[in-house]
């Protein structure tokens, strides 16, 4: 009888289901933070009175922000693969905030390209209404389905409406930093003021948010709110959220953007650590329990994983390429 190429009842390595939720959370915080930036250039376009600016604003993004969305499609994709049952509970228990989701990308999306079809001023601004807005509306719609998921509370509770609120406040600080260290002195000087008051409006919803499920236990996570590591995490936050602002006041917008990126990478930690062991707290189900069998899970890693070392490679190559700075007309014009 021959062997089974791949372990049929036992993992590659003891520990893969953690492995996964690792990379799970890992490409959630890839999306919340490559595309939170977008979000955040979107909702300061709103702020440009020249079309000159606007350009710019949007030449800033356009070369990647279509593929910062591919890590909402890795995180979904490697969910449904290794914690199906998570995948289905997710968009069964959440389905109107999903839709609402994806309709605000697709006007988040479409605004873009659309406003360049007709010249007509009347059709410029409705287009720039659908960017704008739809850039306001994701993060808030992706933070409140991932409240309601970390703390099993409704749609309209205070943490729920916290974590969303907290996500817009953040994408708005990292789009600011992103196009300060790319745009003229003149812009960026404008720019490190909305990135810092929107920096402190991050750090102080996010005490807010984790005060009130401190004091509720909402989702049973008050216990792994004040264990060491979590209360290290948001420490952490505050420590990059007031140097990024020192660091904008100096000028040093590089540094700022380094910052500003750590706060929602710091962000998708703490929702890992909210969410481990328990996965889906609103059912019990574990990282362990809701995990696919071992033949199903070790045959994604092997085919999965070289996929993802391979989008990480072209995401290193893409933001070498547009690196430099921006103007109206595009990179390196």
């Amino acid at each position: 009888m021959t062997e089974s190429l791949l372990p049929v009842d036992a993992y590659l390595v003891a520990s893969l289901p953690e492995i996964w939720f690792a990379a799970v959370m890992f490409a959630l915080g890839m999306y919340v933070v490559l595309d939170g930036f977008d979000f955040g250039i979107g909702m300061l376009y709103a702020t440009r009175t020249t079309e000159h600016e606007r350009e710019t604003f949007l030449a800033a993004f356009g070369p990647v922000w279509d593929a910062n969305e591919v890590w909402l499609i890795a995180f979904a994709t490697m969910l449904l693969a290794a914690f199906p049952r998570v995948y289905s509970a997710l968009l069964a228990d959440h389905n109107l905030l999903a839709i609402g989701l994806v309709f605000a990308l697709l006007f988040r999306g479409l605004g873009p390209e659309l406003r360049e079809q007709r010249d007509d001023e009347r059709w410029e601004r409705y287009c720039d209404y659908a960017f704008v807005g739809g850039s306001a509306t994701a993060p808030l719609l992706f933070g409140m389905l991932a409240g309601r998921w970390a703390f099993d509370v409704a749609t309209l509770s205070l943490p729920a409406l916290l974590t969303g609120v907290d996500l817009v406040a953040v994408s708005i600080a990292t789009g600011a930093a992103f196009l300060a260290a790319k745009s003229d002195p003149d812009v960026a000087s404008e720019l490190r003021g909305y990135g810092t008051a929107a920096t402190l409006a991050y750090l102080g919803g996010t005490v807010a948010l984790l005060a009130s499920v401190v004091a509720t236990d909402a989702g049973g996570a008050a216990e792994a709110i004040r264990s060491p590591l979590a209360v290290a995490v948001v420490a952490l936050s505050i420590a990059a959220g007031l140097a990024g602002t020192v660091l904008a006041r100096r000028g040093a917008y590089r540094a700022w953007l380094a910052s500003a990126l750590t706060l929602p990478a710091l962000l998708s930690v703490l929702l890992a650590l909210l969410l481990y062991p328990t996965l889906y707290p609103s059912t019990g189900l574990s990282v362990r329990g809701a995990v696919v069998s071992p033949l199903a899970l070790n045959l994604v890693t092997v085919l999965g994983f070289p996929v993802l070392l391979l989008v990480l490679w072209y995401f290193k190559f893409l933001y070498g390429v547009f690196s430099g700075p921006v103007d109206a007309e595009g990179y390196g014009s």
